[in-house]
């Protein structure tokens, strides 16, 4: 008898805590940030109609994406320019904030990627601060690899998801 409700025991048990599992939550991951922003009033001539402003800026900017190589955050040449470019727009636009995006690939673990993606996107902040833009304009969120915009699991794939991205909020 006590064979029965031992393995009674264990069975209710078994399925007590399979029951617990912890489930992913969609809450768990930040919403994307709205593609476009506010509009802004009073640029461009009467026959235009203004563009959202995120818009605006990927217009006239050489990009809104940095990227960076294997495990690293470092701001390299080619980014300095793509930064250079978004700090000259930013000083036109001096009540525009921006939040600049961390993202990582596929390889390593969720929580090493969240800190690179972290690394990455403050790297970013940090450079424009530097060239005059106020960090209170500046929020930096990291999705880790969480958002890969290349789904492959190849180099190519790889360096487009290292990436830091520039979206203005208002």
């Amino acid at each position: 008898m006590s064979k029965i409700t031992t393995g009674l025991v264990l069975g209710v048990a078994l399925l007590a805590t399979a029951g617990c599992a912890k489930k992913r939550d969609a809450n768990t991951i930040p919403p994307a940030p709205s593609e476009t922003g506010p509009v802004n009033p009073g640029e461009g001539d009467s026959d235009t109609v203004a563009a959202p402003i995120n818009e605006q800026f990927r217009r006239e900017v050489s990009s809104d994406t940095v990227h960076f190589a294997f495990d690293q955050y470092d701001i390299d040449p080619e980014a300095r320019a793509i930064l250079d470019s978004q700090a000259q727009w930013l000083n036109s636009h001096p009540n525009t904030r921006i939040t600049i995006e961390g993202h990582c690939d596929e390889r390593g673990t969720r929580e090493y990627n969240l800190a690179l993606g972290d690394r990455r996107a403050n790297a970013a902040k940090n450079y424009l601060a530097s060239r005059g833009i106020s960090p209170a304009r500046i929020t930096t969120i990291s999705y880790g690899k969480e958002r890969p915009i290349a789904l492959g699991s190849d180099d190519a794939s790889w360096a487009q998801n290292r990436r830091a991205v520039t979206i203005v909020i208002s």
